[in-house]
């Protein structure tokens, strides 16, 4: 027999990275990661290489069933390499597995919300062609013909990522007509970094099949409209048994160059996201705040009452490298817990 197993990567376009995917027809059983073997591509025209030197390495990192094709087809997400096996300079994954096995003993877990804007004939879905629809207000978590736009795609969606095994958690409307947000986790570092990638994928390949688009660009629509985020929540094992870790991570994320070291890694356009109107903070100011949503870092409510929980970076553009950013927090708020005895 045969199966299907469709080849998934992230390209070296900037300032934003692109997912592109190729198929290839393996012989035999699916079998997890070590049958499916390396493939090559043409990185020159993936902005990851030059015409004379073009030839790059796939290598599988984590593998799904194939929610599209079904059967015994597969989704396979893969690394970058260059042809002496070495990370690729756009293989961000590589620089994440080394941080996350280093503070692997604090238990880090994160949980990423996820936006992103239906787009279909050059508007915003829900979007009058040439004009405005009513301000935003209404289409947040709401419901009715008149205030949602798209629902098909995203229950599609959902659909899909929990047919592929995704550690999807919810869904929900935006604040914006076409706006959408799904969360995945809580898992570690890079196990949501892998399902949100392939996730994002399922998205574009869901809505590709209605006609639409969706992009993650962190602000879609110019004006009185909110962004797109991707907001990051993130707990170690101390934080989750005590509220003096919690206070030790907040502090960590300010401290020096931490926060314009963050930021300018949490996605490209982030200074039209984060004008400290629209439930954001100034992207050159820190803060934390509990049940703050003009804070770049939240401590809800609940854990403040609990005296335990997790916070949430609420800085993250929708566009951003869920590599980059888990690898950013996990080093920052880990390295600090442990300087401190707090782990």
């Amino acid at each position: 027999m045969t199966f299907k197993a469709e080849y998934i990567w992230i390209d070296g376009t900037q300032p934003t990275a692109k997912l592109r995917s190729k198929t290839k027809i393996i012989a035999g059983e699916p079998a997890g990661l070590d049958a499916l073997g390396i493939w090559g591509f043409d990185g020159s025209s993936t902005n990851q290489a030059e015409g004379h030197s073009s030839d790059r390495v796939l290598k599988p990192v984590f593998t799904c069933p194939d929610p599209i094709r079904g059967g015994d087809d597969v989704l396979v997400l893969c690394e970058v390499l260059n042809i002496d096996m070495t990370p690729h300079e756009s293989n961000t994954r590589a620089a994440l597995v080394e941080v996350a096995e280093k503070f692997g003993a604090q238990e880090p877990i994160f949980g990423i919300e996820q936006e992103y804007t239906f787009f279909q004939d050059g508007y915003p879905l829900g979007f009058p062609k040439g004009g405005f629809p009513a301000p935003q207000g209404g289409y947040y978590c709401g419901v009715g013909a008149d205030e949602i736009f798209g629902r098909e795609v995203v229950e599609a969606h959902l659909d899909n990522c929990l047919a592929a095994g995704l550690a999807i958690s919810g869904i929900n409307a935006e604040v914006m007509p076409g706006q959408w947000e799904f969360q995945v986790g809580p898992v570690s570092p890079l196990e949501v970094s892998d399902h949100l990638w392939v996730a994002r994928w399922l998205l574009y390949r869901t809505a590709e099949d209605f006609g639409i688009s969706a992009t993650l660009d962190p602000k879609p629509v110019k004006g009185d409209w909110n962004g797109a985020g991707a907001h990051t929540n993130f707990s170690t094992k101390a934080m989750r048994e005590g509220y003096d870790a919690i206070i030790t991570a907040c502090e960590s994320l300010g401290e020096g160059s931490k926060p314009l070291d963050h930021v300018k890694n949490y996605g490209a356009g982030i200074d039209d996201r984060l004008t400290g109107l629209h439930e954001t903070a100034p992207w050159n100011e820190y803060s934390y705040g509990v049940s703050n949503r003009g804070a770049s870092v939240r401590i809800p409510w609940q854990v403040e009452k609990d005296g335990k929980g997790y916070i949430e970076d609420r800085r993250p553009n929708a566009n951003v490298d869920p590599y980059l950013v888990t690898r950013l927090i996990v080093d920052t708020c880990c390295s600090a817990l442990e300087k401190a005895g707090q782990v």
